[in-house]
């Protein structure tokens, strides 16, 4: 009797423990936000069959990763192998005004007229990409890998050259909402993890926006 008692009490611990480590997890009901602003219309289709928002970018698209300079581990490289390529959504808001994330994140020497030939996208011999990246201001993250590790969002951030945190995106100075698949997310958003099909939404000070999702067309 007094060992099935033991068990029964490791038994209830566990439970509690569980109990625990669930609520210390990084999500909170979208309802916990209140009232939300209705999301806006999110832009035209563009090349990658995502919507592009009619919004000026929230800042310049710079690649701190070149040739020989790795951030965060992550390097630049020219046409690497790649052992996965997965697609992330990036929405940005600011005073519940939508602002674009631009084309050209991770690209170095920076992306022009030459690497959008017939409105396709390309990248010449010069050009060295970041495993993490984007192609056009449509928000849509290129996730490509030559290894199999795990990626989070202050990496495209450390990659941007632009500060991410619970008061900062960007050049943008307040208090910092995320959104991850119509869920709150409470952790640091730099700890966001880019896994496939994830549809993140930043926003920065108020009033806050509905989460503005998106269909991943074919080949996304």
């Amino acid at each position: 009797m007094r060992n099935l008692a033991a068990l029964v009490v490791l038994a209830v611990s566990a439970v509690a423990c569980g109990a625990s480590s669930g609520a210390s997890k990084p999500f909170a009901p979208l309802s916990s936000l209140g009232h939300l602003r209705p999301a806006p219309y999110p832009g035209d289709p563009g090349p990658e069959l995502v919507p592009i928002p009619a919004a000026p970018r929230l800042a310049s698209p710079v690649s701190q990763a070149r040739p020989g300079k790795s951030i965060d581990g992550i390097k630049c490289e020219f046409n690497p192998k790649l052992l996965f390529h997965v697609h992330v959504h990036l929405t940005l808001f600011v005073d519940g005004k939508a602002r674009a994330v631009p084309a050209g994140i991770g690209f170095w020497p920076p992306l022009g007229p030459q690497n959008y030939r017939h409105g396709q996208f390309g990248v010449t011999q010069g050009n060295c990409w970041s495993w993490l990246s984007t192609r056009y201001a449509d928000g849509l993250i290129h996730v490509e890998s030559p290894i199999e590790r795990r990626f989070v969002l202050g990496e495209l951030f450390d990659i941007w050259g632009q500060p991410l945190g619970r008061r900062a995106v960007g050049p943008a100075r307040g208090a910092v909402t995320a959104i991850v698949d119509r869920r709150v997310w409470t952790g640091d958003p730099r700890r966001i993890p880019l896994t496939a099909h994830a549809q993140i939404q930043l926003e920065v000070g108020t009033p806050l926006v509905a989460p503005q999702t998106i269909r991943f067309p074919g080949a996304f």
